[in-house]
């Protein structure tokens, strides 16, 4: 090989795949390869590569800077053929560069997981590096920045073993077409590596001189304290290695050999702290041993030889005065075991009784780079089809080395294993049978909390992961609720199950089983006319809620009763669908906007949503009456000025026939869409006379004397014929016509030529009444009173007080129960007693169940007129909804005021008068 092809050092794959040519003389010459690795410190000149520029007595690694071999580290080759050795240079994190520059490619914002799963990738790719050393090279020289032995390198070598004998069948598949004899084929590797140390002494580990030391100067010294040191780092190396069972009697079947009867451990000495004297005495001693080479220049082995004689002769020279003989230097130390090599003599490192040869070969540089190729592509990967293959099976074998190298992953995997008995325990600990996603968020929060106390390390997060997918199993295991609330805020006691379709019964037994919700709550409400009372099941929706229950109750009560139906959905389709194309909103998002606005709050005008299906078929979206255009027609006049207001046609005021709107009437719902039933009622109980004002309401359920409606007393102005037809001249006419006397007030005559005007008062009788969950009722006097009435005479109170202000929908119930738990009455029924006289009472519901912006309810038609002569009730919805969501009755804490009836459900209007 020639000199020039590797006059610098390059990296093992650019060596392995280039075509460096040999010297014919010396293309059969044996080739010894010396590996060097271990750890560096963070000094200036990295300890490694002066060591190879001491070997190789050239300088070839700067002392400001390794090679270029990435952040991860690498092996570079350097050839020295004065003496036919290539030395490969391993670098990884475990020197100081290298692991300065790991540091910075690692991101400050992974988790301890994370930073340990990169380290722990860093270590085995260095394993699987020094794997690959330690089955090319003859020697290998392990450096270490201090003069203390690392006992960690006990561990190394045992897993490296253990990968080795793991992945010895794949790589004897890699070589198995080399052209190299048997026992390599069979071993995969040239010889037994003969495994030596180099320490670096300490500079704060000193050496005192005879004469300070208190032994007498002329005394002769055996050994230096240096070679002193050398022996017992040789005899603790060895003890370990033993003990552990990393090196055997049979040197064959061992990772590595050290031998029995050479120095194999060699301690530098602490380098001076004069940098520049240490330079100059380098160059001084370099230029003396030039002086006294005589003759012509060898190079080579021979070279070596020369050097080491005269080296023997000093220290012959120095025993003799009587002195410690010189230590032999790095060099010397070195080429005693190369010699060994390149002589073909071989390493017999085999002890015990019956020692067992192994087996040596001495290659040439192209029979070494094909078997050295073959193995850097089974190992460290890199080659096509068979050989990718091959590298992937033994970075499948790495997975033994988590056993010896990641011990703290092992203690960590351990101690979490350990916490998650406790943590299931936890979860587990007082939960019922079936339980909800809040039971199960608030177990798992205290089965991770008993976790953390006791889990450690790096597995943590695993192994948390792994917390919350057992009680995630546990829970959906049979014992997971139905999720579902009922309108009154209560869940479903079934655990988790399917609702039955159209026409198919309940199936317990079915996996999930088919039953319908039930939230085990019962309470007793009356029906439309308020005349009959029965129990009810808790409600799931609005259907069963505002219809299905009165709709049952009307066959056998008020079935046949008087009564003003609310449009609903009329189909013209055998299959109509909801309005899917409106855009799904909370009523805080709704009506936020509207609510704010002065004066909103007492409207129910529909706001603006996106065009329904109803619209876009070019239908009217006035199907509120007056209310319909209210707001577009001030709007337009505001914008344009005053313009005559075009009269909606028939067709305009037509509500959808294709598609019906999926909930209640609320004030967010698109225009021209109508329910396909309607959640309130209006029905006569029969004529204003049924109603006794003494006696009160004869209905089931009512409190005692708390079933008196409220005096609502109107006034009906009108004129007499004579009145109305007298003159206003005074002339003979104004006289009365004879035997005829006018009619005062109260019926009595009065005096020739005087105008008289009767003024009619009508009573009227309202009540709001609240029936709670027991089916206990009452009428309501004011927002926060109750109608008390214990003697005769009927209610005092006028109704103005309560038709003038917002009637609260919830009141606390007057009978409360033992429980601590309060108990609410919500308004139910609106009683109306519309005399025989000529008014016109106009009704107009408007309901706001919650805080502003909730939306404000109405039925499908507002403002309807009822017939004079009449005992009215109109039936509130029990539960009100939004396409999004129940609108859920207060809380304990909640203020009741924000849920209320608006002001201006009832007026009255006299003939050719103003509203009452």
């Amino acid at each position: 090989m020639k000199e020039t092809n590797m006059a610098v050092p390059v990296s093992m794959e650019a060596l392995l795949r280039a075509a460096v040519s040999e010297d014919a003389e010396h293309r059969d010459d044996g080739l010894c390869v010396v590996g060097i690795f271990g750890k560096s410190s963070m000094q200036m000149g990295a300890l490694k590569e002066s060591l190879v520029n001491t070997l190789a007595d050239k300088h070839v690694f700067s002392a400001f800077g390794g090679a270029d071999d990435g952040g991860d580290g690498g092996i570079q080759a350097l050839y020295n053929p004065d003496n036919r050795v290539l030395y490969l240079l391993l670098t990884s994190v475990c020197d100081g560069r290298q692991l300065l520059r790991a540091c910075l490619s690692q991101s400050t914002g992974s988790g301890h997981a994370d930073a340990h799963d990169f380290w722990k990738g860093l270590e085995r790719q260095h394993c699987l590096r020094l794997l690959y050393l330690f089955s090319v090279c003859h020697v290998l020289l392990l450096v270490h920045p201090s003069h203390t032995f690392d006992v960690t390198y006990d561990r190394l070598f045992r897993a490296l073993d253990a990968l080795r004998q793991k992945a010895l069948p794949l790589i004897r598949a890699a070589v198995k077409d080399c052209p190299v004899s048997k026992e390599w084929k069979v071993n995969c590797r040239p010889c037994p590596p003969r495994l030596l140390f180099v320490f670096q002494m300490s500079g704060t580990l000193k050496v005192p001189n005879g004469s300070e030391s208190g032994v007498h100067p002329d005394k002769p010294k055996k050994h230096s304290p240096r070679r002193r040191l050398q022996h017992a780092l040789e005899d603790q190396i060895y003890r370990i290695f033993r003990k552990s069972r990393v090196l055997t009697n049979q040197s064959s079947n061992c990772l590595f050999t050290v031998p029995a009867n050479q120095a194999f451990v060699y301690v530098l000495p602490a380098s001076d702290e004069d940098p520049v004297g240490t330079l100059l005495g380098q160059l001084r001693s370099n230029c003396v041993l030039c002086e006294q080479d005589s003759g012509t220049l060898v190079s080579g082995p021979r070279r070596y030889q020369q050097t080491r004689r005269s080296a023997r002769q000093g220290t012959a020279e120095q025993s003799v005065a009587g002195t410690a003989p010189a230590d032999c230097t790095l060099k010397e130390f070195l080429w005693q075991h190369v010699e060994l090599v390149l002589t073909k003599k071989g390493f017999d490192d085999s002890v015990g009784r019956n020692p067992q040869p192994c087996h040596f070969e001495l290659p040439s540089y192209s029979k070494w780079a094909q078997v050295a190729l073959k193995l850097h592509q089974a190992i460290a990967g890199g080659g096509e089809d068979e050989a990718a293959e091959l590298a992937a099976k033994v970075q499948a074998q790495l997975k033994v080395l988590d056993g010896f190298l990641d011990a703290d992953a092992k203690f960590s995997e351990n101690r979490c294993q350990k916490a998650l008995p406790l943590a299931h325990s936890a979860y587990q600990a007082n939960l019922p049978h079936n339980y909800t996603t809040a039971v199960h968020k608030n177990q798992l929060a205290q089965a991770l909390r008993v976790y953390s106390q006791h889990a450690r390390g790096v597995a943590f997060q695993r192994y948390a992961l792994q917390v919350h997918e057992d009680c995630y199993k546990f829970w959906s295991n049979g014992h997971q609720l139905c999720e579902e609330r009922s309108l009154s805020d209560q869940h479903c006691v079934h655990k988790f199950h399917l609702l039955p379709q159209a026409g198919e019964k309940t199936d317990v037994d079915h996996n999930p089983p088919i039953l319908n919700h039930n939230s085990r709550g019962r309470s007793t409400s009356s029906c439309n006319c308020g005349r009959k009372q029965a129990p009810r099941e808790d409600p799931f929706d609005v259907q069963a809620a505002n219809y299905d229950f009165y709709q049952a109750l009307e066959e056998k009560c008020c079935g046949k009763l008087e009564r003003i139906n609310f449009p609903i959905f009329q189909p013209s389709t055998p299959d109509p669908a909801p309005a899917s194309n409106q855009a799904p909103r909370p009523p805080c998002e709704a009506d936020a906007d509207r609510l704010k606005e002065p004066g909103a709050t007492h409207s129910h005008t529909p706001g603006d949503t996106s065009l329904s299906l109803a619209l876009s078929l070019g239908q009217s979206t006035d199907s509120l009456g007056p209310y319909g255009d209210g707001d577009s027609t001030s709007a337009t006049a505001a914008a344009d000025g005053p313009v005559q207001q075009k009269r909606p046609s028939l067709a305009d005021r037509q509500p959808s026939t294709v598609e019906y709107l999926p909930g209640m009437m609320h004030s967010g719902c698109p225009k021209g869409l109508l329910p396909k039933f309607s959640s309130w009622s209006l029905v006569k109980l029969g004529p204003a006379k049924s109603y006794n004002c003494h006696t009160g309401l004869e209905l089931p359920g009512f409190l005692p004397g708390a079933s008196f409606l409220l005096p609502w007393d109107l006034v009906i102005r009108s004129r007499s014929e004579d009145d109305s037809a007298e003159p206003l001249d005074g002339g003979a006419s104004s006289w009365p016509a004879p035997n005829k006397t006018l009619v005062g007030k109260r019926g009595g005559t009065g005096g020739l030529g005087r105008s008289r005007r009767r003024d009619d008062t009508a009573r009227a009788y309202v009540g709001f009444e609240y029936e709670d969950g027991r089916g206990r009722r009452f009428i309501g006097a004011g927002p926060d009173k109750v109608v008390k009435v214990l003697g005769p005479g009927g209610a005092k109170e006028p109704a103005s007080r309560v038709l003038n202000g917002d009637m609260q929908l919830y009141v606390p119930s007057p009978s409360q129960g033992r429980g601590v738990k309060p108990h609410f009455a919500q308004l139910m029924r609106l009683f109306i007693v519309v005399p025989d006289a000529p008014l016109e009472v106009t009704l107009n519901p408007q309901v706001q169940p919650g805080p502003a912006p909730y939306p404000v309810f109405h039925p499908e038609q507002t403002d309807l007129a009822l017939p004079p002569d009449g005992l009215w009730v109109l039936r509130f919805p029990y539960a009100y909804a939004t396409e999004v969501g129940p609108c859920y009755p207060p809380k304990e804490n909640q203020p009741l005021g924000n849920y209320k009836v608006l002001r201006g459900i009832l007026r009255a209007t006299a003939a050719n008068t103003q509203p009452q």
